[in-house]
């Protein structure tokens, strides 16, 4: 089976824990767009040693692609919207699951949408808009 097959093949796993958030937070952000921030997990190079390494598990899961979204209520005030913006990440990285690396992603919102602009909660503007920035956002770090 040709790599491009079984890239295709995975699914994309959602984080649950908060640490493996942090984890994925404490590395540097590799895209932004004005109201997003992307973080993209990466494997230290240096191997480990010790007494405890055989015992410690592996924090993700090798060759699976992991998202996971925070959105704050500081920057969305709505349960509503918080949802709409997290099933908006999760549906544009499916769509673009085949040309991302196999590895744990987070996505932030880093800045609230105006509301003298989106005045529902829950509109089709708003959803436009928040599908159109994560593509952006994706757009950035697709591999082609």
């Amino acid at each position: 089976m040709a790599p491009e097959q079984t890239r295709e093949l995975r699914a994309v796993e959602r984080l649950k824990q908060w640490s493996e958030f942090q984890a994925v937070m404490a590395a540097s952000s590799v895209a932004r767009t004005p109201h997003f921030v992307l973080h993209e997990w990466r494997h230290a190079d240096k191997a480990f040693t010790g007494p405890g390494f055989e015992k410690t598990p592996a924090l993700f899961a090798e060759g699976m692609l992991m998202l996971g979204a925070v959105t704050p209520k500081r920057w969305a005030k709505h349960a509503v919207t918080r949802n709409l913006i997290k099933r908006q990440i999760h549906h544009v990285c499916a769509s673009f699951k085949g040309r991302l690396k196999p590895t744990a992603y987070v996505v932030r919102l880093r800045t609230g949408f105006d509301r003298k602009h989106f005045v529902s909660a829950s509109s089709l503007t708003l959803k436009h808009a928040v599908r159109a920035e994560l593509t952006q956002l994706f757009e950035k770090i697709a591999v082609t």
